[in-house]
């Protein structure tokens, strides 16, 4: 594609050309110059049925002049063709570029593609059951192809039987399929292995025009699709979740969950419902998702009986019957996704020992959820027996106190109506909020209240700011959670 710049040649008669920098020669018309351009670049192609590629920068300078020495279109055009010819003129191959979600790979034939997403396969293929097809992307309205996965026998299958049948013959073979009647099968009868496969992601393949530079080989290709990698995955922290019980449920390290995300400093870093955790986990560029049919003989567990007590909120829980393990010889359909399950259907079952059910009477209510009242904060003395700091102070503590700067906004902890809120003796300046369920919150030692008895807050709304008022030892928030007017360790709420 030649670049050129243009300039209002009306009224002039003489044009120096430039091309890629280099001088060409100058001429008397606009129109030779693009003869000129038009037959070198036939020269250049010299007849060939691919695309080339030459830089071809065109620049033309024209001026009114009395006198001027003009070139022959032959010298002209040789000396074109010869600036071409020394800047790096190469043919444009026809190419394959395979897209996976971000990734992209191009490649020089359909062949090596279908050998690439067959390389995906074949870790879980190992008898070599299933291959792939190329086809048009139906939801795309561009030349765009898409990968699907058959199983080879299957698709030789649907190859021969190329047969007509009629509409009424259709009809009643349908109907008399329907009124077999199912016999169920022995474990023997069965079809162990592999059932289905397909990849998890979306597989688009363009037919494209590329440098030679810029096509890889396939072994490479392969090695970059195939070979796993971190990939950056979130987690969102649900009710009950502890960092430990994160490292459980994903298995990954607790230094490596500490190092992606900077607001978890240590182990014991409180985690708030909602809150997103960046996980790693190793996969693929491409990832395969298959069944597999298999025979178990497992322990197995019945499935928990809840329930529901609407007078009780949903942290609240009863077991009444603990549960014992069962055993049974059963088919099962899993999925996976690449090794990992991802779901599992019973097909036939024995049970050789039945199980007994776990059964748990719960609350249906939903309870208010709780914050922490501070944005950062020193903890300066937890919930319980403790010695007392100064005279005046409680030995046994009913809150938690967090060291803070004098001034620091404190936030109700959850929604609620204000009972309380001015001087309270040792508690100096104090809010007192009254939540559902019996539950009241206090923040105490503050130097300024900014709420009144009587008014609505929301969860997250300032109330007050931080102070050392009343019997205090220094700047700090006494925060306090009460359940039907006794204290509770606050962190068993916002946890």
């Amino acid at each position: 594609m030649p670049g050129m710049i243009v300039e209002d040649h009306r009224d002039k008669n003489y044009f120096t050309i430039y091309l890629n920098e280099a001088k060409i020669g100058a001429t008397d018309s606009r129109d030779t110059i693009d003869e000129v351009m038009a037959q070198a670049r036939r020269i250049i192609a010299g007849g060939s049925t691919e695309l080339i590629y030459a830089r071809m920068d065109l620049e033309v300078n024209g001026e009114k002049v009395l006198f001027g020495r003009i070139d022959s279109k032959r010298t002209l055009l040789n000396r074109v063709a010869g600036v071409l010819k020394e800047n790096s003129i190469q043919t444009l191959q026809r190419a394959y570029t395979v897209k996976v979600n971000e990734y992209s790979v191009n490649l020089a034939t359909s062949d090596e593609v279908k050998q690439l997403l067959e390389a995906a396969l074949d870790k879980y293929d190992i008898n070599d059951e299933y291959s792939v097809e190329l086809v048009l992307d139906p939801t795309r309205e561009l030349h765009v192809l898409t990968a699907q996965i058959h199983k080879t026998e299957e698709k030789e299958e649907e190859e021969k039987e190329v047969f007509w049948e009629s509409g009424v013959e259709k009809y009643f073979e349908d109907i008399f399929d329907s009124m077999e009647p199912e016999v169920e099968r022995d474990f023997e009868e069965y079809y162990y292995g592999l059932t289905a496969m397909d990849f998890a992601e979306k597989v688009e393949i363009v037919e494209t025009f590329l440098l030679p530079e810029e096509i890889s080989d396939l072994t490479s290709a392969i090695d970059e699709v195939t070979k796993d990698k971190e990939v950056n995955e979130i987690y969102e922290v649900v009710a009950g979740d502890t960092l430990s019980e994160i490292v459980d449920k994903t298995n990954i390290p607790m230094e490596r969950i500490i190092e992606l995300n900077d607001f978890i400093k240590n182990e014991n870093t409180t985690l708030h419902i909602g809150d997103e955790i960046i996980i790693t986990v190793p996969e693929p560029e491409l990832s395969i998702v298959r069944t597999e049919q298999q025979y178990l003989e497992e322990a197995y567990d019945a499935d928990v009986i809840y329930i529901d007590n609407n007078e009780w909120y949903t942290n609240q829980e009863k077991t009444l019957q603990e549960p014992s393990t069962g055993f049974r010889k059963a088919v099962a359909d899993i999925t996976y996704r690449n090794d990992k399950v991802i779901s599992k259907e019973i097909v036939k079952e024995v049970v050789l020992m039945e199980a007994v059910p776990k059964i748990v009477e719960r609350g249906t209510k939903i309870p208010p959820t709780f914050i922490k009242p501070i944005s950062g904060g020193k903890l300066t003395s937890n919930f319980g027996r403790r010695t007392a700091p100064k005279k005046g102070a409680s030995s046994n503590h009913k809150g938690v106190d967090w060291g803070i700067p004098r001034g620091s906004s404190v936030v109700a902890a959850s929604g609620g109506t204000v009972t309380k809120a001015g001087w309270g003796g040792g508690y100096g300046y104090v809010v007192y909020i009254k939540h559902p369920g019996g539950i009241e919150t206090r923040y105490a030692h503050c130097s300024k209240v900014l709420v009144s008895a009587g008014q609505t807050v929301k969860q997250g709304q300032r109330i007050a700011l931080s102070g050392n008022t009343g019997v205090s030892t220094g700047p700090h928030l006494h925060f306090e959670v009460r359940v039907n007017g006794n204290p509770v360790n606050p962190f068993s709420y916002i946890n």
